[in-house]
């Protein structure tokens, strides 16, 4: 069954028909999907779960390609500066929102359509399994007690372990030593083999380490408890200031040039949405503990800003950001 939006994207798109836009010659080809984080990360793992749902809907093919690098910076840029015929999809996560106030680029999704937000990674604190910390609490003691000593995995400035961080320090002591990886793939890795102690990580790239005992999960950033994991405490029982910026996660998305035209657009959203609404993808998400969104238009657009208001100013209130957001005229949450 279509959802009132897919149902609206649909009409949008017969709407430039009998407008007489010709949808049929779109796509012509194969269109080009740019991956911003490497293989194995959550980024990756949504990606190629949804591009299949996509591909059936265009008949066409999405050949994905992975450009990570420069905490997104790369991939994006790559889309950036091809044609803006809707052939370049991008799929990246949160990353960008931040490019300006951490000095990386001097873009971020303002520039770009999005064309749908997928889902949202839910965000698990997970340790080694022969680690000494039993839960959160014994963490952040530890922590406390001994700043600058734990060693915490993170994938860059702007990435979803370091602005967990920057949120976490905004209300509690959290000094760590950041020891940075490129991707959530490698920081897992690193996390097994006891090179770091611990890592804010996506749920859906962590949820087989952890049924499998090969990681521990110490706590959940929600404001409630996981239905798959009820013993898994919500980090808000520990810190409960969080709860105004929850929910909080990776989200993850696909887009294309903002100066794409209309009706590619249009029908892009269409095909998006109905392949994220799809059993099939819906039973992934599940799986992977990803929760689904589906936005597109102006409610994707307000959750971007909302996403880069709370972080951008919990990572300023940290000591995490040089220059207040307000210079780059984002509005406090």
């Amino acid at each position: 069954m279509r959802t009132p939006t897919t149902a609206r994207l649909v009409l949008s798109a017969a709407a430039l028909l009998t407008a007489g836009t010709s949808l049929a010659d779109y796509p012509e080809r194969n269109l080009q999907g740019t991956i911003q984080w490497g293989a194995g990360g959550s980024t990756d793992v949504i990606a190629r779960g949804l591009t299949p749902h996509v591909e059936e809907i265009l008949d066409t093919t999405i050949v994905l390609t992975n450009r990570p690098g420069g905490t997104g910076v790369i991939g994006t840029n790559h889309v950036l500066n091809q044609r803006a015929d809707g052939y370049q999809v991008l799929y990246g996560a949160e990353n960008p929102q931040l490019f300006p106030v951490l000095g990386l680029a001097d873009f971020d999704y303002g520039d770009l359509h999005p064309v749908n937000l997928t889902s949202v990674d839910i965000v698990v604190f997970v340790v080694p399994a022969d680690s000494p910390f039993q839960t959160m609490e014994e963490l952040v003691a530890h922590i406390q007690e001994n700043p600058g000593e734990l060693r915490m995995g993170n994938q860059g400035a702007a990435s979803l372990a370091a602005t967990t961080h920057a949120l976490i320090d905004s209300l509690i002591d959290f000094d760590v030593r950041h020891v940075t990886f490129a991707g959530e793939g490698p920081g897992i890795t690193a996390l097994q083999g006891g090179h770091i102690d611990f890592m804010p990580s996506s749920l859906s790239s962590t949820r087989e380490y952890i049924n499998s005992g090969r990681l521990r999960a110490l706590a959940v950033l929600d404001a409630n408890r996981l239905e798959a994991y009820p013993d898994m405490p919500a980090l808000t029982e520990l810190i409960p200031d969080l709860e105004p910026y929850m929910p909080y996660g990776s989200f993850k998305g696909a887009y294309v040039h903002q100066d794409t035209p209309d009706h590619i657009k249009a029908i892009l959203e269409a095909a998006y949405a109905e392949a994220v609404e799809s059993e099939e993808f819906q039973a992934f998400l599940d799986n992977v503990g990803a929760t689904s969104l589906n936005l597109s238009g102006e409610a994707a657009r307000e959750y971007l800003q909302r996403w880069q208001s709370v972080t951008a100013w919990a990572m300023y209130e940290s000591g995490s950001l040089e220059r207040s957001p307000e210079e780059f005229s984002i509005a406090r949450p």
